[in-house]
């Protein structure tokens, strides 16, 4: 998450270039002449195109932000709608949903709740039921489900950061092997139960390496210390990365000079000639839109 912060101060500061732009009367932006019409276009010194290159950057971020929070919260709308559906009884606060499949999860991205499936509840014996409740438990009271999903966010938005993506994944192993240690103190101690029940949801069609039967997890429950080493040279080279944009951008923002029209770039300076010439087309797009939603 601190990387991430200092990436998204990277972008903050990258999104400063949009101030370099002036607004300025025609006779002082470019020109020239085709066919005996005259054409506007934008002038920029290097720096004003290094801040708004680095701007645009920053508008990628955002956009790929707003779009990740979008996708994330209409996911888990669509899940809970479907799971409600299915949810045949409530025990305390566990939803028994109707599968035959022995499953057992944590989702909600503001009020996780713990769903078990109907399958699981017949063939686990009691102790090991209780073993995989502590486990999904844990995930809900530290809201598992909202951490790993904005992390899923951030490490798609800051795509220029490629660390974060292996953060995340680390972040995801860590979170299993906490559950864990919170069932094998639920249960006295003893690793026996949530061991059983793990190679019950096991499923032989998953491919090895699956999260049921990582063997990490088999590690950690048998004893044996589980190495995550610390990629301390991607963070260095990732925290570097988000300095030098802050700075490139601090200074360039400083030095830009920019001046354009109100008139788009490359476009004539009678853009009402312009609009009429595009309405023929933007009315011919509208119509074959409507064609094809009517299409059988």
């Amino acid at each position: 998450m601190g990387l991430a912060a200092a990436g998204a101060v990277a972008i903050g500061i990258a999104l400063r270039g949009v101030e370099a732009v002036r607004v300025a009367p025609a006779a002082r932006a470019g020109h020239f002449v085709v066919l005996g019409q005259r054409f506007t276009y934008p002038e920029v010194n290097v720096a004003a195109a290094i801040a708004l290159a680095l701007a645009a950057l920053g508008a990628i971020v955002v956009y790929l932000v707003l779009r990740g929070v979008v996708r994330e919260v209409a996911s888990s709308r669509r899940f809970a709608r479907s799971i409600r559906a299915r949810v045949v009884r409530r025990s305390g606060d566990v939803c028994v949903f109707d599968d035959e499949r022995p499953q057992a999860f944590c989702a909600g991205l503001l009020r996780p709740r713990v769903y078990l499936s109907t399958g699981a509840a017949r063939v686990l014996p009691e102790d090991e039921l209780r073993a995989v409740l502590a486990h999904e438990r844990h995930h809900r009271d530290r809201r598992d489900p909202l951490r790993i999903a904005a992390g899923r966010v951030l490490a798609r938005a800051l795509f220029f950061m490629p660390v974060l993506g292996r953060l995340h994944g680390g972040y995801c192993a860590t979170a299993e092997l906490a559950a864990d240690d919170a069932a094998i103190v639920a249960d006295g101690g003893s690793p026996s139960a949530l061991a059983s029940a793990v190679l019950a949801f096991a499923d032989p069609a998953r491919p090895a390496g699956s999260v049921g039967i990582a063997p990490e997890r088999v590690d950690h429950m048998l004893g044996r210390h589980v190495l995550s080493p610390m990629p301390t040279s991607r963070l260095a080279a990732a925290l570097a990365t988000s300095a030098l944009m802050a700075f490139i951008a601090w200074q360039a923002g400083g030095a830009a000079v920019a001046r354009a029209t109100f008139n788009l770039p490359l476009l004539s300076t009678q853009p009402c000639i312009i609009t009429l010439a595009l309405i023929p087309s933007l009315l011919g797009a509208i119509a074959a839109r409507r064609l094809r939603s009517v299409a059988p």
